[in-house]
Order: structure tokens, then sequence, then C-alpha cells
């Protein structure tokens, strides 16, 4: 009864007129990012940063959030009508949804995408809501093993899960630990990795790591991937066939319900997130259906649009879980969350519910504002995202890297932190150009100095003994999770592997 008391008490705060206009503009902007091809909520966290420090706390989270949920929203416009997802997680999206556009059908694809989402997204926040303060109130009682054996798994799941190879991750993540470790030794007070550079003693900020590889590394490699000459768009059918049929929503409410709770719990872990809950349920839904519906698939299954869709909305309420209780971030948008979390001092843990109780539950009671908020956006304004799309690039890239300069200048007024910038978001590029990536470095670079610290801590209380870092029955549990994991993930992959064949081979046949 504590979470319902404390939940209406965050709705109160929510549903100010100001909050409101912010938990707006934040799902506004997320679902137009969402739908550009190449900018994710990443990205748009990382650029706007900088302009919310004079926001509250409350006010900047809310708009992040929204920007969150938004950009989950707003990538099934682009994979349906253009065939280009907006966000990685909107790939499988574009397997069944863009076969429904060209068959006339991409108002019914979009529909089940948007009120999918919602009830996924709903559902999500609810479990969230319910789950957090137990985990919370669970990790309360973990000491500096326990964390220890939590970072481990969370460096070594997001650097081997996140992207295409397995060495290729693990590297990135040693880069963002070294980037992380420059600077000032806490225990010793000497300067390390700055090579008597001055300007590195306070270390390398991360809103300038951040917008480097998120803003300016992204928008070069995407830039010069961009074929040339206007975007065509599949138009959105009229008619009779603008609608979801009663068939359309016989066949959409189960796969609605599956892809939530299998979306939630990948969300929770440092297992692949929406990503790979979205290709889960996409093979789930493709083994389930029977007779002619099942030889749709590959064709325009409308199964394949609304599994996924709840899938990945799904999955992003679930990585508030592990962000909020333990302030492990599992994505690199949850870990742009928890750097902002970070500029206005407040460190997500468990002690998060209890010191700063009113800003958590009001930024949970404005993810459900914000998701209805979302399916009012997503259905009537259809046309305003197509539009969105005819965007130039060479106007939409210049405006990002000019955001980018100012943004990093607004850090600290420093033009040397622009050359950071720049220096790092060439970085940023060649790690996309040869398929490094970034999303380890960032989560290594913030999660970094706290796991040197609860190291330390574990070893001085153990008087150096390397065997305490295994001495708690949480730790040996969480290794051992973290071996299935691997496990799990290496079934997924090959599962993965095997679906992208598939439909490759269906899609040449067609």
């Amino acid at each position: 009864m504590d979470s319902i008391t404390f939940l209406l008490d965050g709705f109160a705060n929510a549903l100010q007129p100001v909050y409101l206009l912010y938990a707006l503009g934040g799902v506004f902007v997320g679902t137009a990012v969402g739908v550009l091809p190449g900018i994710g909520p990443a990205m748009t966290v990382a650029l706007l940063m900088p302009i919310t420090y004079a926001l509250d706390p409350a006010a900047a989270l809310i708009v992040f959030a929204g920007i969150y949920y938004g950009g989950m929203y707003g990538g099934s416009t682009t994979s349906i009508l253009l065939n280009t997802p907006g966000e990685s997680a909107s790939i499988v999206t574009a397997l069944e949804g863009n076969k429904m556009a060209k068959a006339g059908r991409g108002a019914a694809a979009l529909a089940t995408a948007a009120i999918g989402s919602f009830i996924a997204g709903t559902i999500a926040t609810v479990l969230l809501s319910f789950l957090a303060p137990v985990v919370a109130e669970f990790a309360v009682g973990l000491g500096p093993v326990d964390y220890v054996a939590l970072m481990v798994v969370a460096f070594l799941t997001v650097g081997a899960l996140l992207g295409a190879s397995v060495l290729r991750g693990l590297a990135s993540l040693a880069l963002g630990l070294f980037i992380g470790l420059i600077g000032i030794d806490d225990s010793t007070a000497q300067q390390r990795f700055t090579f008597d550079n001055p300007n590195l003693v306070d270390g390398i900020d991360m809103v300038l790591v951040a917008v480097g590889l998120f803003a300016l590394g992204e928008a070069l490699y995407v830039a010069s991937k961009l074929r040339h000459g206007p975007v065509e768009v599949i138009p959105v059918s009229k008619g009779k066939n603008a609608w979801l049929s009663k068939e359309d929503w016989k066949r959409s409410w189960k796969p609605w319900l599956r892809g939530t709770f299998i979306g939630f719990p990948i969300g929770t872990v440092p297992a692949g997130g929406a990503d790979v809950s979205t290709f889960l349920s996409y093979a789930a839904e493709r083994r389930l259906a029977k007779g002619e519906n099942r030889r749709q698939f590959g064709k325009g299954a409308i199964e394949g649009v609304a599994g996924p869709e709840a899938a990945n909305n799904a999955a992003a309420a679930g990585v508030l879980v592990p962000l909020l209780t333990l302030g492990i971030p599992t994505t690199a948008t949850a870990a742009m969350m928890l750097t902002a979390f970070q500029r206005y001092q407040i460190q997500p843990g468990p002690l998060l519910f209890e010191n700063q109780g009113a800003l958590v539950w009001t930024l949970i009671a404005s993810l459900y504002v914000g998701n209805l908020m979302l399916l009012v956006l997503n259905l009537p304004l259809v046309g305003l995202w197509v539009k969105i799309l005819q965007i130039p690039r060479p106007f939409l890239y210049a405006g990002i890297l000019v955001f980018a300069a100012l943004g990093a200048f607004s850090v600290n007024f420093s033009p040397i932190d622009v050359g950071v910038l720049l220096v790092v978001g060439i970085l940023g590029y060649f790690m996309r150009r040869y398929g490094y990536p970034v999303a380890p470095m960032v989560v290594a670079m913030i999660l970094g100095p706290m796991f040197e610290v609860q190291l330390r801590r574990s070893l001085q209380l153990s008087q150096n003994d390397p065997t305490a870092l295994f001495s708690t029955p949480f730790a040996v549990v969480v290794y051992a999770t973290m071996a299935l994991i691997f496990l799990g993930s290496w079934w997924l992959r090959r599962r993965q592997a095997a679906l992208e064949a598939v439909t490759e081979k269906e899609s040449v046949s067609v």
C-alpha cells in the first residue's frame, strides 16, 4: 500500500501544469528523434543535458524520461514507412511493418505499433512502480563485495553483448575505464593518466564524452552513410484500411501481452535490452502463429509488428529498475540518465527512494502521463512525423553539430572543451566505422570510478584477500546468474541469426 500512496503523491506533483508541459515536450522531442534515422534517445539526452542545467531535477528527469519513451515509440514510424529503423530496437518492426505498408496497410501497422506500445508501456510502468521499491529495500543490505559483483556483471555483459563482436565490445569497455580514471586518485591524491596536462587534472567531463560519442561521432557516421537524393516514404493508406479491423484486433492483443512480459524482464538485466527482446518476441509470434497467419510472416504479418513493439517499450521500463535501485545502467540512454542524476548531485541506488522519494515517484508518475501523451501524439499526428522525415539531411546534421559544440562550450565555458569534443567525436566516428560499440565505453566511464571505490573498500576489509570477492552468497548468485545470462544470450544470438537468415531468404523469394 505504501507504493500506491507514494505513487499518488507522485501524480500530485507530475500533474502540475509546468511538469505536464515538460512531459509533453519530452515525449514530442523523443518521438521526433525516434522517427529520424540515426538519431536516438541517447544522442538527444546528451545534446539537451547542458541546456537543462537551469531546470530543477524533477523537470529535467521528466524531460529525459519522455525522450526515452518517445524514442521507443517513434522508431516504428521510420521502420514501417521507410524500412529504415530510427532505433536499433525497431529493426524487427521493419521486417513485417514495411511489408504491410507496401501492401497498403501502413496505417494498420502504425496503429498496432502505437496501441501495443501504450499497453506494454503502461503495464511495464505498473511493474516498475511495485518492483523497484522492493529491489531498493533489498539492496540496502548489500555490501562492497556485492556491489563489485554487480558491476563486474554490468561491465562484462554490456561489453560482450552490445555489438556484433565480443572483443570489440570489451575493447570499448577498457577504453571507457581508462578515460573514467583520468584525473586525481581519490585514495592517494596523486595525478594519474594526466600526462602532466593541467586540463586533465579534474578528469574528462562525462557530458563532453557523451555528446562527442552520441552526437558528433554518430552524426558524422550517419551522414557519411546516407543516400543522396530525396527520401522515398510509403504513403499512409486512407479509407477502409486506415484503422485496425476486427480481425487485426483479434490477432494483435495476445502479441501485445506476450511482448510485454518478454520485454520487461529482459530489460531489467544487462542482456541486450530492447534489441534482444524484440527478436525474441518476433520469434515467439512466428512460432505460435498457425495456418494462414503463419504463412503471412515475411509478407506482412501484423503479429510481427504488435509483439516486437510491445516488447520494445516494456524493455524500456525494465531498464529503469536497475538504474533507479542499484545505480547501474544497462543501456546507453540509461547511462545518460545516470549522468543527469549525478549532475544534480543525486546518486541512484538503494537509498534513492528514501533520500529522494518525492523526486523518484514524480518521475515514475510522469511515465504514466507521458505514455498516454504518446498514444495521443502517435495516432493522429502520423502525417507530421512523415513530414519530419523530409527534413534535408545536410540541415539536420549541421544543426546537430552546432548544438553539440554549443552544449560542450556551455559545460564550463571553455574553448578547450570544444577541442575535447572534437577529439572524442572523431574517435566515436571511427569506433562506429569499424564496429566498436560506444555504449560499453560510456557505461564503463560512468561506473569505473564507482567500481574502483567499492573494489578498494572490499580489499581493505579483507586485508587484500581476493577470495573475499566471492565470500557472500549474493555475490556467488550474481556470478552464477552472469554465466546463465551469457549462455542465454549465446542462444538468443543464434536464434536471432537464424531468424534473420530465414527472413532474408523469404524476402528474396518474394
